[in-house]
């Protein structure tokens, strides 16, 4: 801890985080750093799982506990828990995020939404058509949904690593490219990834539901009931068959979007508490011992929630715990492949490797860089400023990193086929690596390429 001589005390990791960002540019920095964050955890369980630990690594995923309610009982493995419990969190986050996008970001103008809308279409239709005309026949063919997504941290953290060989434009396409990718996700896990339906425990979720839903419709502002009924979500929709972690979606399209304040009643107000701190400023007394300017703060505070909407400040406050903590968890405990280097050419041999890496590659390449020379072509969209068809054609492959969508849909595919579920997995970190390095190769090219006219600083 260091003071200036202007009075302010700081530590070095406050200068870091000092510097006022827009609310895109904090989201690509959480996404880089969970992105990275992702890499290390997923590097880690696969080393457990090629070492003595590994038997001791099974045998913690194993881990069985729970609770009851009366009659019902939730007890699952500690795997399970990540999946169905933890990984709820990171849906809400991704619902929060949708609602954004829809409202006030890239999705939210139709000029700039088509392309990567029409983009993410073909990127989700294409991976499966090829995974299941690989593996059209028997229990294989319940993966088709595995390929279909893009890891939005994998893949923007790896672009964002580029630096100025990527014109921001280009980080903004992918962006909201994998944004209606995991809206499509999430719609495939609910119809086609669930259980036998419990349709008492579905109705009390529709419930559960209509109350948040009624909750935004009166001007319910704080978070908590929110939390309470979105728990009560969960619970009924785990009960009901439908995947449990949907609810975390649901309960993020339901929070509120509008603030209290607009922006010019919040600059009055700001200015007359700071013109009744400065009245009632001590020079030299702590602010401690100052209680007409702690109440002032209080207020000041109370007014910032205010002016900002609740799903602004959710996300905020929400992205940091799932990024840092909820998928690193995840990618420990999902991707720990033991690689046996002798059979290795027949794990890349089988059927569902084949089917993931191919539709996660080629799919992803012909999906989104396709659909995206068609929508073009027929002017329904356009290019970003200061790209070309390069740089669609490296967004493309970039959107063939599918870890933790991808990883997640396989555990739902083949929760009860685990060499299926190996292969599954195996095709996704080798698909992921390989459409990381190939995107970065296209993107590297595109820039030495491209005309000094075209350069991304002329259009930063």
């Amino acid at each position: 801890m260091t003071t200036n001589r202007k009075g302010e005390h700081f530590s070095l990791l406050e200068k870091a985080f000092s510097r006022v960002m827009t609310p895109f540019e904090e989201f690509i920095h959480r996404q880089t750093t969970s992105g990275a964050l992702l890499m290390i955890f997923a590097l880690l369980a696969i080393i457990v799982a090629n070492t003595s630990l590994y038997a001791a690594y099974q045998s913690l995923l194993h881990v069985s506990f729970g609770f009851h309610i009366g009659e019902w009982v939730f007890e699952k493995s500690l795997q399970h828990w990540i999946n169905d419990g933890l990984m709820a969190l990171f849906f809400f986050v991704i619902g929060l995020e949708i609602k954004r996008e829809v409202l006030v970001g890239e999705l939210s103008d139709p000029r700039q939404a088509v392309l990567p809308i029409v983009a993410a279409l073909g990127g989700m239709v294409f991976p499966a058509l090829i995974y299941f005309a690989i593996n059209s026949n028997g229990p294989a063919a319940d993966g088709w949904g595995i390929p279909m997504a893009t890891d939005i941290a994998f893949a923007v953290g790896v672009m964002v690593l580029l630096g100025k060989r990527v014109p921001p434009v280009l980080v903004t396409f992918l962006v909201a490219l994998a944004i209606v990718d995991d809206l499509g996700a999430v719609t495939v896990i609910a119809l086609f990834y669930t259980e036998n339906l419990d349709l008492t425990m579905l109705g009390l979720s529709g419930l559960m539901l209509a109350i948040l839903v009624l909750f935004n419709l009166f001007g319910i502002r704080t978070p908590l009931p929110y939390f309470f009924i979105g728990a009560l979500l969960w619970l009924f929709m785990l009960k009901s068959g439908v995947h449990a972690t949907l609810a975390g979606v649901l309960t993020a399209l339901t929070i509120p979007a509008r603030s209290k304040y607009d922006p010019i009643l919040f600059s009055d107000s700001m200015k007359n508490l700071m013109a009744k701190f400065d009245k009632n400023a001590h020079p030299g007394v702590s602010i401690m011992k100052n209680d007409e300017q702690r109440a002032i703060l209080q207020t000041l505070k109370n007014s910032v929630h205010l002016t900002e909407s609740p799903l602004q400040r959710l996300e905020h406050s929400m992205h940091m715990p799932v990024a840092y903590l909820v998928i690193p968890v995840f990618a420990f405990f999902n991707a720990g492949i033991p690689i046996e280097f002798g059979s290795l050419g027949d794990a890349l041999d089988n059927s569902v490797t084949l089917g993931v890496i191919a539709g996660l590659i080629l799919g992803k390449l012909l999906g989104v860089a396709g659909f995206s020379w068609v929508a073009i072509k027929m002017g329904i969209g356009q290019l970003p400023a200061g790209t070309n068809f390069k740089h669609i054609t490296g967004a493309a492959l970039f959107a063939g990193i599918g870890f933790t969508m991808s990883i997640f849909i396989s555990e739902l595919a083949f929760s009860s086929q685990a060499e299926y579920l190996l292969m599954a997995k195996t095709g996704v970190l080798a698909a992921s690596l390989i459409a990381g390095i190939a995107g970065s190769l296209v993107l590297i090219w595109a820039a030495k390429q491209a005309p000094k006219s075209e350069t991304v600083d002329d259009h930063r």
